[in-house]
């Protein structure tokens, strides 16, 4: 089956469900089946049905090849409550489904889901807000302002001086016949400018119904550009919206696993697991989820950008999303995604999980406490994944300062202040990001590369493991024999033979000598 991309807009979760049970619909093989003594026919097995949409999920440039089986069996179970599917005998509306031979089929209809009607005060609103006329999109001034709730975010008067400085204090004892940059101008042209780019990084005619300008709050962006450490990370000043101390002092445990921390680990079986546990109950208590529940379909809109052809707009993307960000929020994601990136490449980190690797349980836990919708929406945990799984591969990018965005502001304060331009936001003129998109490439070379990849990471895995000094003989033995179990073709590749692999502990290889052959001896005989 094709995977097509649904495009930025509107209810795009909706789309993607009514995209999702429309192929599923028209797709999955349908056979006579034998239960019970009775054939049934046009039906499959859950056990069918989760191989065929397995495949499905993990070949669609929409979700990816993170979809866990168990997330595939848990959107089944939705399939069956919505009515997209019931069982031999008509049942629906429960979610009794289990990856075996139960028998399923297809009802008469299957019902797509309706997108929900805006309210038209609402809508009249952000049409004005978003025209093209002369008071276009971007005339802020008009629009009322919501001040930061509290959250520690007191921007105080010598970081705001400090801003304004930087940003309108150029040529300020030549500027005999210049305007006067108020506080509000500057916190307008940084509303402006970072919608401007982000519509055009996005490549959509309009913001509409993505994001309203009044939910871009300036003081939070102005505070995550400046009050950073050297890391990037976000400074509080009020600590009291701060990780508490003991979350902190565990991620920095298994951040830096088993190197040093902060805390007299105590010495027993289990204890990461134990710590792990701690982190993750913390934050899937949070209220709401560290993106936010105002901007959840702003950042839905971006998951359609995850494609291998669109990753530098993607990453663009996401990194002025996430400038907009309650400071607090920004801080915690950028903990989270570090710890738990640190976490899926420490090759010396226990196995947290009986029956998931480390990067599958790092993106399992915590998706629905990164990305979450306000109202239950049946995709969000495959949607939360994929874009977690994107996160923690790019967070480093993702969640820094972008330099260009300073440059843009001060530039069009500048024409504010000469008189170039009238409002801050009339016109644009700084230069917007141009983008050369690569040739898309067809899914069986995307499989083909995923795979290269996928063997080059594995590969220097591997190499960590041998080069590193100071793990145990005994211990790098049982990691490398396990390492031969789970992916024996890289590690033959690595060691043809047994001299080899004896090279790498200094012993004897174990190669038997071919045995002396003995020649029968020819005796001659006694007679003459």
């Amino acid at each position: 089956m094709e995977s097509r991309s649904v495009p930025p807009g509107p209810y795009r979760a909706t789309k993607l469900w009514n995209e999702l049970t429309t192929s599923f619909r028209a797709g999955m093989p349908l056979r006579k089946h034998r239960q019970h003594f009775k054939k049934y026919g046009n039906c499959f097995t859950a056990g069918e049905a989760v191989d065929w949409l397995y495949d499905l999920l993990r070949n669609n440039s929409n979700f990816g090849p993170e979809v866990t089986r168990q997330q595939t069996i848990q959107l089944l179970r939705k399939f069956l409550k919505n009515h997209v599917i019931e069982d031999i005998k008509g049942r629906w509306g429960s979610e009794n489904l289990d990856d075996n031979s139960q028998l399923f089929r297809f009802p008469a209809n299957s019902p797509l889901k309706t997108f929900p009607r805006r309210h038209p005060e609402l809508r009249k609103h952000s049409m004005e807000n978003f025209s093209k006329d002369n008071d276009s999109v971007f005339k802020l001034r008009n629009l009322s302002r919501r001040t930061p709730k509290k959250l520690g975010l007191h921007l105080s008067q010598e970081n705001t001086e400090k801003m304004n400085c930087e940003i309108i204090n150029e040529d300020q004892e030549n500027s005999v016949g210049n305007r006067e940059i108020s506080k509000e101008d500057v916190e307008e042209v940084w509303r402006y400018i970072i919608l401007i780019y982000l519509q055009t990084i996005l490549g959509v005619s309009s913001l509409e119904e993505v994001i309203n300008p009044k939910q871009v709050i300036p003081q939070y962006i102005m505070y995550n550009m400046t009050s950073t450490s050297k890391h990037g990370i976000v400074i509080l000043q009020d600590k009291s919206d701060d990780l508490p101390h003991w979350v902190l002092s565990a991620m920095k445990c298994l951040a830096n696993w088993p190197r040093s921390n902060d805390m007299n680990n105590p010495a027993y079986a289990g204890f990461e697991r134990d710590v792990f546990r701690t982190i993750a109950d913390y934050f899937l208590d949070l209220p709401e989820p560290l993106l936010t529940f105002e901007y959840y379909e702003l950042f839905v809109n971006i998951l359609g950008l995850l494609q291998p052809h669109l990753e530098r707009v993607a990453i663009d993307a996401l990194q002025l999303c996430c400038l907009l960000l309650p400071p607090p929020n920004r801080r915690k994601l950028q903990l989270l995604m570090r710890m738990i990136s640190q976490m899926s490449q420490n090759v010396d980190m226990p196995q947290l999980h009986d029956a998931m690797g480390t990067r599958s349980l790092m993106i399992c836990t915590f998706s629905r406490c990164v990305l979450c919708c306000a109202e239950e929406v049946d995709l969000d945990e495959l949607l939360a994944s994929r874009l977690v799984s994107f996160l923690m591969d790019h967070h480093q990018e993702i969640l820094q300062v972008p330099s260009y965005l300073q440059t843009a502001v001060e530039k069009h304060l500048d024409y504010l202040k000469k008189g170039h331009i009238k409002n801050p936001g009339d016109g644009l003129i700084v230069s917007l990001p141009t983008y050369s998109y690569c040739k898309q490439i067809s899914a069986r070379e995307f499989d083909e590369q995923k795979v290269s990849t996928s063997q080059a990471a594995i590969g220097e895995l591997l190499e960590n493991i041998i080069k590193n000094k100071s793990l145990p003989l005994k211990e790098k033995r049982k990691k490398l024999k396990q390492f031969q179990k789970e992916y024996p073709l890289i590690y033959q590749k690595r060691f043809p033979n047994t001299e080899s692999e004896a090279t790498l502990f200094g012993d004897k290889p174990t190669i038997k000598q071919p045995m002396l052959s003995l020649r029968k001896p020819k005796f001659r005989s006694l007679r003459y």
